[in-house]
Order: C-alpha cells, then sequence, then structure tokens
C-alpha cells in the first residue's frame, strides 16, 4: 500500500523526523550489478535532498536491470515505510523484494529465498510514494537487503534516492549487552545477605 502526500508535509511526519537516514552506516552499504562501484551511498540522503541527482546515482549494468542494495544500520531500527525514486524512461525499478538481517545475499539467494515482503513499484520521479511495510515483521532490524529484480522496460535500473521510514533504539548495536548486562541484579549479593540474616557478609 503506498502513501500519497496530499497533505502539509510540515504538519506530517513526511518530514526528517521519522528519516532513518542518520542511522545507515552508509560507509558499508553495498550493491551487486552497479555499473559504477560505490555509487550506491550516494543514494542515501536527507529527505528534503531526494531530487537531487548532483551527488550521483545507483545504475546497473547494460542490459541486466537487476540490482541488490544492502543496507546496514548503527542502531537496531523499525521500519514503517520505504520511498524509491528511479529513473525516467522506463530505468525506474517495478518490483521490491526486502530480506531482514542476513548478510551476503547474492542475486541465487534473492531468488530462491522467501522475502519478508514484496512490492509493485511504480515509476516515483517526484519521490511522492511511499511503500508501507508490514510494521510488525520489521522489528529490530540490524540490516536490511533490498532486491529489484526488473523495471519498467530501460536497459537499466536506476534508483536516484532510498529513504526508509521508522524509529531507531537510542542504543548503538555494539554496546546494548554491556547495558543490559550491567542492570541485571546480582543474585549472590541478595543471598549472601539472607544467609547471614541481613547483617553484614564476610565472604572472603
Amino acid at each position: 500500500m503506498a502513501c500519497l502526500h496530499d497533505h502539509s508535509c510540515e504538519d506530517h511526519d513526511c518530514s526528517s523526523d521519522w528519516s532513518l537516514y542518520k542511522h545507515i552506516d552508509i560507509p558499508k552499504v553495498s550493491a551487486l550489478n552497479e555499473a559504477v562501484p560505490g555509487s550506491v551511498k550516494s543514494v542515501f540522503k536527507a529527505w528534503e535532498q531526494r531530487l537531487n541527482s548532483s551527488e550521483g546515482f545507483l545504475e546497473s549494468n547494460e542490459g541486466d536491470p537487476e540490482l541488490i542494495v544492502f543496507i546496514p544500520f548503527t542502531s537496531d531500527v523499525k521500519i514503517k515505510s520505504i520511498s524509491i525514486v528511479g529513473g525516467a524512461d522506463g530505468t525506474s525499478p517495478s518490483k521490491m523484494r526486502a530480506f531482514i538481517n542476513r548478510e551476503g545475499i547474492d542475486f541465487s539467494d534473492a531468488q530462491s529465498m522467501q522475502a519478508i515482503q514484496e512490492w509493485d513499484l511504480a515509476e516515483n520521479l517526484q519521490g511522492v510514494l511511499e511503500y508501507q511495510t508490514r510494521y510488525s515483521r520489521f522489528q529490530g532490524i540490524g540490516n536490511l537487503t533490498l532486491h529489484f529484480p526488473d523495471n519498467h522496460g530501460g536497459d537499466t535500473s536506476r534508483i536516484q534516492y532510498i529513504g526508509l521510514k521508522g524509529e531507531a533504539t537510542q542504543l548503538k548495536r555494539d554496546v546494548v549487552a554491556t547495558i543490559v548486562y550491567e542492570l541485571m541484579p546480582n543474585p549472590s549479593d541478595h543471598k549472601t545477605k539472607s544467609e547471614t540474616g541481613g547483617g553484614m557478609s564476610h565472604v572472603e
């Protein structure tokens, strides 16, 4: 299901408030079948810059429209919607499939694996369409893989912008375990006090 922006974005959650852009680990973003190595990093930008193509775009190799984009996050996130701005003249992707928390997916994996959700994409040149996720499935995401198997008839697939909306946990991924452990009560403290009737413990 898509959401058309027929409202004032200043009063709605279309703005950067819900954007997950700042939680994407841009240096580790990667793509398969990109014509220019590293160009995938340029499609992740602030929502206000979504139509700015001066920084570059992601394009597939000639005659092969299929693309895979791997998106790791700096903290676990919940994703509520995805927006894709494609290219003109049939180069926009026509389908999108999502996989979560799976690293190293290649084209044969993507074709054989069951996606967590699939969408048929319209040509969205102005960035006014958002595709809603099945929100209950898109929780606790450390990385997201998007598979674009085909386009609207062009020789290549072109993506100018990928926007993700949702919420991020406040904790960085690598310190979550440490913090949870430190907050846990130490059972030996309570046991020692109860055995000694609440008095001082002389455990060496």
